[in-house]
């Protein structure tokens, strides 16, 4: 959800930006904890045999907590945290009670009692796939998805993905989800006269923008299909013989320079292109992609 700032009865939307370093995020939210996310720090960077739990807290409730935050699209991090999960479940509960009395004030500790046998896992990340809240929804475990955003002007918006709201989004939003039919899909594949190798190579890229985020709107128009959440930030075109993917204005991190620049008569939304013709350079230009979709969070 884009943040706006009002001056003078005008609105100027503010542009989301990423930490300056990777740990920014966690050492931010670790010194803010009871004001963030209503919990007490523990330990942060707590070895255990399953790896390093990222921060560990406990709510003002009294129940044990293993935050996560994901840093990129690859991390694995609800898997990650179950492990962590696991790891905590043989522990004796002396040991998280002798953590509480060595980083928990006195006043603290005398209005908490530790509530063992309800732990949480927090993933905290710029945004969830669908896969990870389809992990959430079958787990039958306390894991909670949380988005944070973080804007000019020394901004921070923290908001929980509950799967109440996201079914309530589905089935009420504008925003919702807009899948296009498998017949049309497979019209413009045969208008186009594609081959076998680039109607593949579609079906793997479309499946992994769909996976960015739950809330992507995919539309097909009269030769392209378009990828937007609020707005556009990719356009794709299929030809018999490559895939032509416009994305947004956006000094991309290119190292092999398959970016090219369009004239800004032909589109100003979309003013960067990107061909793909071999399967060698999927992942490469999904990460282009992907760096097109950060661009509007």
């Amino acid at each position: 959800m884009p943040l706006f700032k009002i001056s003078a009865n005008e609105l100027s939307i503010l542009s989301a930006i990423q930490p300056a370093k990777e740990k920014d995020l966690q050492r931010l939210i670790e010194a803010n904890l009871l004001c963030a996310l209503d919990m007490h720090l523990l330990a942060s960077e707590y070895r255990t045999t399953s790896g390093r739990i990222d921060t560990l807290a406990i709510d003002s409730d009294g129940a044990p907590v293993l935050i996560e935050y994901k840093r990129n699209r690859n991390d694995n991090v609800i898997n990650q945290s179950l492990s962590y999960l696991k790891w905590l479940s043989v522990q004796q509960p002396g040991f998280f009670e002798m953590l509480m009395q060595k980083q928990l004030p006195e006043h603290v500790l005398d209005n908490i009692r530790l509530d063992w046998k309800h732990p949480r896992v927090v993933c905290i990340a710029e945004s969830f796939s669908q896969h990870d809240i389809d992990t959430v929804e079958i787990v039958p475990l306390r894991i909670e998805l949380f988005k944070f955003r973080l804007y000019d002007n020394d901004l921070l918006s923290i908001e929980a993905v509950t799967l109440d709201d996201r079914q309530n989004n589905l089935n009420h939003s504008q925003q919702a989800p807009v899948e296009i039919s498998q017949t049309v899909i497979q019209s413009m594949k045969d208008q186009a006269e594609s081959s076998f190798l680039i109607r593949t190579l579609f079906d793997e890229l479309r499946e992994k923008i769909m996976l960015l985020d739950q809330f992507t709107i995919e539309k097909a128009g009269k030769r392209t299909i378009t990828y937007r959440l609020t707005k556009i930030f990719a356009e794709i075109l299929i030809r018999k013989d490559r895939l032509v993917i416009d994305l947004r204005p956006f000094d991309f991190d290119d190292p092999r320079g398959m970016i090219e620049r369009i004239a800004t008569s032909y589109t100003v939304t979309l003013n960067r292109r990107v061909t793909l013709t071999t399967a060698s350079d999927l992942d490469y230009v999904f990460g282009l992609i992907e760096q097109s979709y950060q661009d509007i969070l």
